[in-house]
């Protein structure tokens, strides 16, 4: 009804949409819609007579602010900003409903709303008595779980920076408090201490926050028949290893700061002096407290029964990785076929001296490797590259194997102390992310929220408007995009993971034919795949989120990740106690090349079975999900009001 008082939404290249309203009734095959702005000028808006495509219609005035968008009249792009808008800056409101799902917009700054007070006051509500809250969606799945028996979860999606891990937090202290047991609160108690533990070994600075998490966690809280909490579980995926010795525009995580490694560890100079972590030009964030921060994960591992002693070793082997990135391999020729290390190397000795090995050992194999033939095994030298690619491997297993011990004992404090009843999970994931320069790990993050979006997808609409038609409530089924394509470019049989996999077997595999055969398979057969316009080198993913270049460079070498047994085997006699620990420490084991004739080819990573880890399979179906979907709302961190950017992809309104 685009008649003249109407108001409607078009589209601004500076406000994302603008109001106005029709001076004239719109009639059938008019090439001119005639509007007047609310700044009170003139506008003439085209219209394809053909094809048109009549501006999206504005709702009353009376609807701006509702706390459901679902009461909305019409429920589309700029009527979903304009609400969440009007509730944020107008009313300083950071939730938002939309039916099932929680939309969070994080306001850069502490809010006085989740004290313990607060919590008490949503205990026992209904969802939709109490404006709109993180504590009402964690009570609404507190509450389901008691009535009906089920096992719950929360999944918490959005891009980086969003606040996904806060949130994660307010709900596991929520469920700590109304589900904690007056007799015994040790266990409550331990839930939440492992929080600033994951935090601080798995969080690093980027370009878009300050505090990301760079691995994903599932937490399964477990209930008594009285529903206390009696245990928790933890699992964890994708653990962005490759940042331990690289990083691009960020600092390399909470775990690299000298002040914290420096009173445990006499053998560790400034941050600055180490290559891993003076990469990111980011030494220290203003706004953070070492000391606080140390003592607060410190008194986190004593809570959950970490041993001073066990604490100092960690922290040992954490200053042997710096040290390890320290060592100087040189090349013996100008071709650098092979090379050496200073027999005067500082680093080298100090690495050792954290680890307990013997140092020429050390010096041996980080230069040459063993390759064993059905006739016979020799020893091989490493050109300069080679052998620095191996020192970096070593760096990120070492630190992927101490991430994977911190969360065993981490479980082991969790382990139900009684029978479990019901769970109640916690999903908190990466957020999609898009930089300048994308890489595998990119890739993996946005594969695996392509997983929660399909997931998304499948309970929001799928299931529910299967639902509908089994029990023949009239219903006009809801066209929406369905991201199942562009995960079957990326896990499908000679997709782009399938290919990788295989490439990495090749005896003389490389990123560049990696790259071609890419071309060759989805290039014009996959409209989800594209081939940048300038480049031999790179890939274009179109996402649900938006479209993503990746460069090659590198995704084999990531993807293997490997570590050379000899490599191995001196953790394994190490006089460490906690680095022999780390290599028997349950998970995957290591990928070690054992050499294959003069190649040494070594079996690639494969990573598809760890991204699907907890993402979206038999145990979410299982269980009632609550979606809580966070945003970014600003330009910059910090400075409220400047910017609130569209959110088509997220909120599907299309």
């Amino acid at each position: 009804p685009h008649w003249s008082g109407t108001q409607v939404w078009i589209p601004d290249c500076l406000e994302v949409w603008k109001s106005a309203e029709l001076t004239r009734c719109y009639q059938e095959g008019d090439c001119i819609l005639h509007l007047k702005l609310e700044d009170g000028s003139e506008s003439a808006y085209p219209i394809d007579a053909q094809h048109p495509q009549l501006p999206f219609l504005r709702n009353p005035d009376y609807l701006a602010g509702e706390n459901d968008l679902v009461v909305l009249s019409y429920l589309h792009e700029p009527a979903v900003l304009h609400t969440l808008r009007a509730r944020f800056l107008e009313a300083n409101t950071i939730y938002t409903y939309c039916g099932i799902i929680l939309v969070a917009i994080n306001p850069y700054q502490q809010l006085p709303i989740y004290e313990e007070p607060v919590i008490y006051a949503y205990s026992g509500q209904n969802m939709g008595d109490m404006d709109p809250h993180i504590f009402a969606v964690a009570e609404e799945a507190y509450k389901q779980m008691s009535r009906n028996h089920e096992n719950q979860s929360l999944i918490i999606s959005g891009e980086s920076g969003a606040g996904k891990t806060a949130s994660a937090k307010h709900a596991m202290r929520y469920f700590a408090t109304v589900g904690g047991s007056l007799s015994d609160t040790s266990m409550e108690e331990k839930v939440l201490a492992s929080s600033p533990i994951m935090e601080a070994f798995g969080n690093a600075k980027t370009t878009r926050n300050d505090n990301s998490s760079r691995f994903g966690k599932y937490v399964e809280i477990g209930f008594s028949q009285e529903y206390h909490i009696v245990g928790a579980a933890m699992k964890t995926y994708l653990l962005e290893k490759s940042r331990i010795t690289a990083q691009v525009g960020s600092a390399w995580g909470g775990e690299a700061r000298a002040s914290w490694l420096q009173p445990s560890c006499p053998l560790l100079s400034g941050a600055e002096s180490f290559r891993y972590t003076n990469q990111g030009h980011c030494l220290h964030l203003d706004a953070t407290d070492d000391a606080a921060d140390l003592e607060s994960t410190r008194n986190a591992f004593s809570l959950l029964g970490v041993h001073e002693s066990d604490q100092l070793e960690l922290f040992s082997i954490l200053a042997s990785i710096l040290h390890l990135g320290n060592i100087r391999l040189k090349g013996k020729d100008r071709h650098g076929e092979s090379c050496f290390t200073e027999p005067d190397d500082e680093a080298l000795a100090l690495f050792c001296t954290l680890l307990g090995m013997e140092k020429s050992q050390a010096a041996r194999w980080l230069c040459y490797r063993k390759l064993v033939t059905a006739s016979e095994t020799y020893v091989k030298p490493m050109s300069r590259q080679q052998a620095l690619n191996s020192r970096d491997a070593l760096a990120k297993h070492l630190y992927g194997q101490l991430f994977k011990w911190i969360v065993s004992r981490i479980n082991k404090a969790l382990r139900a102390s009684c029978r479990q009843y019901a769970s109640i999970g916690i999903l908190d994931i990466y957020g999609f992310e898009t930089f300048n320069i994308n890489s595998f790990e990119q890739f993996c993050i946005n594969y695996a929220n392509e997983t929660l979006q399909q997931h998304f997808n499948l309970h929001v609409f799928k299931l529910e408007q299967e639902e509908y038609m089994k029990e023949g409530i009239p219903w006009t089924f809801i066209d929406f995009y369905d991201n199942q394509p562009c995960i079957d470019l990326i896990e499908a049989k000679l997709g782009i993971l399938d290919l990788l996999n295989e490439e990495c077997k090749m005896p003389k595999g490389s990123d560049a034919s990696w790259a071609q055969k890419l071309y060759d398979r989805h290039l014009h057969h996959s409209p989800h795949f594209q081939k940048p316009k300038m480049s031999t080198d790179a890939f274009i993913v179109h996402h649900f989120a938006g479209k993503v270049e990746y460069q090659c460079g590198g995704f084999l070498e990531k993807n293997q990740d490997t570590v050379h047994a000899e490599l191995i085997g001196l953790l394994r006699a190490s006089k460490v106690t906690a680095s022999t620990a780390l290599v028997s420490c349950q998970g995957p084991h290591p990928h070690t090349a054992k050499g294959k004739g003069q190649d040494g080819s070594a079996e690639p990573s494969l990573h598809k079975p760890k991204l699907s880890g907890p993402l979206p399979g038999a145990q979410h179906l299982q269980t009632e999900p609550w979606l809580d979907r966070e945003m970014k709302d600003f330009l910059h961190q910090g400075a409220p009001g400047l910017y609130f950017s569209p959110l088509k992809p997220p909120l599907q309104t299309e």
